[in-house]
């Protein structure tokens, strides 16, 4: 599955690399890719092993706001 988070806070490559890192530590998120421009991140992963809460919690660990 793909879902696209919204990411407030995200300004550097060290941000996308925290977040896409972060996201990609859990179990079951297969990709991660931030886009700077857009705000977000692209997450493809499977839905069985990983929640989007799981996935929001994580990018708020590195002090990111997820936008709902």
């Amino acid at each position: 599955m793909e879902k696209v988070i919204r990411v407030e806070g995200m300004t550097c490559n060290h941000c996308k690399m925290a977040v896409e890192g972060a996201l990609k530590k859990l179990s079951g998120v297969i990709n991660a890719v931030v886009s700077l421009e857009n705000k977000n991140v692209t997450v493809t992963f499977d839905e069985g092993k990983v929640t989007f809460e799981q996935m929001k919690e994580a990018i708020e660990d590195q002090g990111y706001d997820v936008v709902d």
